[in-house]
């Protein structure tokens, strides 16, 4: 059992604080604006590879693999199954890393060092929300302990 707060009957106060967290990247990035001054180009097509990697590839896979049972809520919906297959099979969040890859994507581009400290805490946040959500699955899924062993948290092929 976790001793993270539930924040909601199917956790709808960690969607709310996740929503508040990603306007906080894109604000952070859009006020202070682009400052290329001493910056290579290398990095905004860095920053772009990463959010196209993390927002298209990695986080919309995920929510088309799981269908029906998407939510934004860290509660599994009631007829849900345990989804291993697909870019399941390689990371258990991979929605969550998708965001974490596209806000310092989009913390790059945009040379914002206040949108990469935002980033950070978004993935922080995200962690804790992942454990929130696992606690639920491992309680719902006798098979999820085996599979948290053998799946990447977040993003396939790293940490």
């Amino acid at each position: 059992m976790t001793r993270l707060p539930t924040l909601g009957p199917r956790g709808e106060g960690w969607v709310a604080v996740q929503l508040i967290l990603l306007a906080a990247v894109v604000g952070a990035g859009a006020l202070l604006g682009p400052d290329w001054s001493g910056v290579i180009r290398f990095v905004g097509i860095l920053g772009g590879s990463m959010m196209l990697a993390g927002g298209m590839i990695i986080a919309v896979r995920g929510a088309v693999d799981l269908r029906h049972a998407l939510t934004p809520l860290p509660r599994p919906n009631s007829d849900a199954t345990l989804m291993t297959a697909g870019i399941y099979g390689l990371a258990r969040h991979p929605i969550y890393g998708g965001l974490i890859l596209g806000s310092l994507g989009w913390s790059v581009t945009q040379a914002s060092l206040a949108a990469l400290v935002s980033s950070a805490a978004l993935a922080g946040f995200l962690t804790l929300k992942s454990a929130r959500e696992e606690a639920w699955l491992v309680e719902r899924f006798p098979d999820y302990a085996a599979y948290r062993v053998r799946t990447r948290r977040f993003i396939p092929w790293i940490g």
